[in-house]
């Protein structure tokens, strides 16, 4: 189990202790898709979904799921977050929608989690919202695409 952080010496899952790391500031933006039917997509982009306001609903989702990680994810450290933003944009390539997440905050460990928690919500609410029309929605290509503060330094995604 080298260099697994949630694993003890005998293997055994644990919260990691940052009592001893510094308190810097730290931020991580997460990205994703939902790719859809044309129909489904004409349906979401012309504000036509019977639920309402797809893109808006998906965007309040998901800074609720990034305040939330600590309570989905076991072994994350609840922390106060000090800025979500997502952003979910149109793409008619896909067609469907590109999702992106920036989470913030000050303190002893960083917010990826917390910026994938927040596209994973928002993607799967924006299924949720148009599942009645299209359950054949696909959720792809989740993943940090930018790290930034603490110990480690600064990741960006190429």
């Amino acid at each position: 189990m080298a260099g697994l952080t949630h694993f003890d010496g005998k293997g055994d899952a644990h919260m990691v202790d940052v009592s001893d790391k510094a308190v810097t500031s730290r931020v991580a933006t997460a990205a994703g898709h939902i790719t859809m039917a044309r129909e489904t997509f004409d349906i979401i982009a012309e504000g036509r979904a019977k639920k309402g306001d797809v893109l808006a609903v998906a965007r309040l989702a998901g800074i609720m799921g990034a305040k939330r990680t600590a309570d989905l994810i076991p072994l994350c450290h609840p922390l106060p977050v000090t800025k979500v933003a997502v952003d979910l944009v149109l793409d008619p390539e896909l067609p469907g929608v590109q999702i992106t997440a920036t989470v913030k905050t000050t303190g002893q460990t960083g917010v990826e989690m917390e910026a994938l928690t927040a596209v994973s919500t928002a993607a799967l609410t924006v299924y949720d919202m148009a599942k009645a029309v299209d359950k054949a929605m696909e959720i792809g290509g989740i993943r940090v695409t930018l790290k930034d503060g603490g110990k480690s330094g600064r990741y960006e995604a190429e």
